[in-house]
């Protein structure tokens, strides 16, 4: 496998991202990034990105919650972000990213855990909550599930999914900008774009799509279906917190509150933006995190 590394120069005075870097090897020589702000021996909230972002598309909301007395940890998944970039599509799967974030939980030894995820996130971090349960105490989901191949994907999801695989061009911050409300300035397009100094840092962006299972014969439709059987009997909490304006995710809220006991009674909400949240309603975002952590809501 032949593994990228982006130049920590790319990422010099990213706007609003003043975190320091840590860093912790996932398999031989394969280094994964992660954010990790507040009090160490704090409940640790993880924020889990998606496809095509990193960290870089939470750094509004981790002051916020670090700052209410959370530790907050959000990792770049590999191929994103400033972690390693293996350099073949090929070298993406879903298992094998299952085992580099189960890795890197493992290690740090994290429990306790509010998991906030989106997108991708989703796809992995409730395989994640399926696996060891134990190690988390709720869930908070924004535009994102855990398809089984089962569902009929939307119509849109299909372009982009031959978009992926096929263009030539992959603009990744302009990707970020369609599926965001508000316009983006010229530095924060920059930095969704730092990661990727040329077309073969790509090819962990380009995987993603491709591993979505859309049909029940899939092999990763098949685990995710082993997960439903471990979410369908969480009771937790489990809140959603979508957009108004994603056409992929729109009304897949409904479906998780219907299906998963521990969303019963739960305080969800709908947030202005589009796909990317996180840029549209940080400081909203933020607050239906750090109000689901105050202790009276926790017991």
């Amino acid at each position: 496998m032949r593994i990228l590394r982006t130049d920590a120069a790319r990422f010099a005075d990213l706007p609003d991202y003043p975190f320091d870097p840590h860093y912790l090897d996932v398999a031989p020589g394969l280094r994964m990034h992660y954010v990790d702000e507040g009090p160490i021996d704090a409940d640790p909230v993880v924020m889990l990105h998606g496809e095509p972002s990193w960290s870089y598309l939470y750094r509004h909301m981790i002051p916020p919650v670090s700052q209410a007395g959370h530790r907050v940890l959000a990792p770049d998944l590999i191929g994103f972000g400033k972690s390693d970039k293996p350099a073949n599509v090929e070298d993406y799967s879903h298992d094998r990213h299952m085992a580099w974030l189960g890795q890197w939980l493992d290690h740090l030894d994290l429990n306790n855990i509010t998991l906030v995820c989106q997108n991708w996130g989703s796809l992995l971090g409730l395989r994640l909550v399926a696996e060891q349960p134990e190690r988390f105490q709720r869930i908070i989901i924004g535009n994102g599930s855990l398809p089984t191949g089962e569902e009929r994907a939307p119509a849109m999801f299909g372009l982009w999914k031959t978009f992926a695989r096929y263009s030539p061009w992959f603009p990744v911050s302009r990707i970020v900008q369609l599926g965001t409300g508000r316009s983006l300035s010229r530095q924060e397009l920059a930095a969704y774009e730092a990661p990727f100094p040329s077309p073969q840092y790509k090819a962990g962006v380009r995987a993603f799509p491709r591993l979505v299972p859309v049909s029940p014969e899939d092999p990763l439709g098949e685990a995710n279906r082993a997960a439903w059987k471990v979410l369908e009997k969480w009771r937790k909490p489990f809140i959603t917190c979508f957009s108004n304006g994603d056409p992929i995710t729109r009304g897949g809220d409904r479906y998780l509150q219907r299906r998963i006991p521990g969303a019963h009674g739960q305080p969800h909400i709908t947030l202005r933006g589009g796909h990317f949240l996180q840029e549209d309603s940080p400081e909203a975002f933020s607050r239906v995190i750090t109000d689901a952590c105050k202790p009276e809501l926790a017991a």
